[in-house]
């Protein structure tokens, strides 16, 4: 049954690919069902601790938005990389890999990448090379940002085997950030020249390619005040977070745990934006980032209920398994997790649909957090809302999906920045845990 009940999963998570962005959620709820009534497997646990800090951070970063925040925040990264056009390449994923950081989300991509499509278009770069790079930052940067609630869940579980919140972002940080840069270094050689695309000049032939130009950028009046308080929040959240730390102990039997205290302090910090800076709350609801949030919160709740379902009713097996092959072979646990992180489709269901078992299995803590990053392999399958973005928002056709769906531009960066992160997470381990 064992085979018979895996296939049932895979064809779940297909079914919820094909379907694309919130339907991997509802693929996931109907995988469960299967197993359920067909396998007789009793349904795993839903993940309502990492939905509630998705949608509790999602809230805050949609009001910031409709404050005009989030343009504000574009309006700095378009002014850095229109000052520095000549190092597209390396600047456009330290923006999409900060605001990341910053919001716990890569969906805010989304509003930098026309601006780095536009901007390299008109140095003559390849766009490919720093749109793809940059998408990949923004996927990574999540398992280095203090809200985001793959961060917050695996911090929670690594507690307990001594490593705190503080010391999972002090290798993840560093790690992933060397790594990115590494990674664009390579990237900036990938691919023809722009003018020798044949793709390219056909379209310039035909008038398809155009240049914007830079944007008009009007500051809403409550703006940066948003942005400062958020960014409040997010520093309230990582000082609390470390003061009730077991390894700091400042807070003894704190009356909030971690994960209550983020949704709090991100829902007081949506209140203040709100009253401070007049927003209309009937707008948050149709704020892009509100809608991407609370689909999130769907595909994680389907998918990693699936993967739950399946791991816990088969954790025996598992450990007799995986157990000696992963401690004789340590590094096979970021292998494990980038296809896992293909199939499931985000860096949360997946952290919590397998890093539990791993941690149970015997893997030391150390080689869970340097093989973290891996769960970020979400640009395997061209089909994650902000790499298809890139590749509409680039009208020279040099950011592609091939034929062979495989074969497009994200693939390599991608894979690069993560074999680099786990390597650097590896170092960065042995010398800060």
């Amino acid at each position: 049954m064992v085979g018979v009940e895996l296939i049932i999963v895979l064809l779940a998570i297909y079914l919820g690919a094909r379907l694309g962005g919130i339907g991997i959620g509802f693929a996931g709820g109907l995988g469960v069902l299967v197993l359920a009534l067909l396998c007789q497997m009793k349904p795993g646990a839903i993940p309502f601790d990492v939905i509630e800090i998705i949608m509790a951070v999602i809230a805050a970063i949609a009001a910031m938005q409709v404050a005009g925040g989030m343009d504000y925040l574009v309006s700095l990264a378009e002014r850095l990389l229109r000052k520095h056009p000549r190092y597209v390449t390396f600047l456009a994923p330290l923006v999409t890999y900060s605001m990341t950081i910053l919001a716990g989300t890569g969906h805010t991509a989304f509003s930098t990448l026309p601006v780095i499509a536009e901007v390299a278009k008109e140095q003559g770069v390849r766009p490919s090379r720093p749109l793809s790079i940059a998408v990949i930052a923004s996927q990574i940067a999540i398992t280095a940002s203090p809200i985001s609630a793959a961060v917050v869940f695996f911090a929670g579980i690594l507690e307990p085997r001594g490593i705190s919140y503080l010391g999972l972002l002090a290798v993840a940080i560093p790690s992933t950030m060397a790594a990115i840069f590494v990674a664009a270094l390579i990237t900036n050689f990938l691919g023809k020249e722009l003018q020798d695309d044949p793709i390219y000049q056909a379209r310039l032939a035909k008038g398809e390619v155009t240049l914007r130009g830079a944007s008009v950028f009007e500051e809403k009046p409550g703006a940066k005040r948003a942005v400062l308080l958020f960014l409040i929040g997010i520093l309230a959240v990582m000082l609390y977070a470390t003061a009730i730390s077991e390894n700091v102990g400042l807070i003894q039997n704190p009356v909030l745990p971690r994960n209550e205290a983020i949704v709090v302090f991100m829902l007081t910090i949506a209140t203040l934006i709100c009253l401070s800076c007049k927003v209309n709350t009937s707008e948050i609801l149709s704020a892009s980032t509100f809608k991407s949030g609370m689909s999130a919160c769907i595909c994680v709740m389907g998918v990693a209920w699936l993967g739950d379902t399946f791991v816990k009713g088969h954790i025996n097996d598992i450990q007799t398994l995986a157990g000696e092959l992963l401690n004789s072979y340590p590094w096979m646990l970021a292998l494990v997790l980038f296809f896992a992180s293909t199939l499931l489709y985000s860096q949360a269901a997946t952290t919590k649909a397998l890093m539990p078992a791993a941690l149970m299995l015997g893997v030391s803590p150390i080689t869970a957090v340097a093989s973290f990053a891996a769960v970020s392999a979400l640009f395997v399958l061209p089909t994650y809302p902000t790499l298809l973005a890139a590749v509409e928002m680039d009208d020279t056709g040099s950011t592609r999906i091939g034929k062979f769906v495989f074969n497009h531009s994200f693939l390599i960066p991608g894979t690069l920045a993560i074999v680099l992160s786990v390597a650097f997470g590896f170092l960065f381990g042995h010398l800060v845990l």
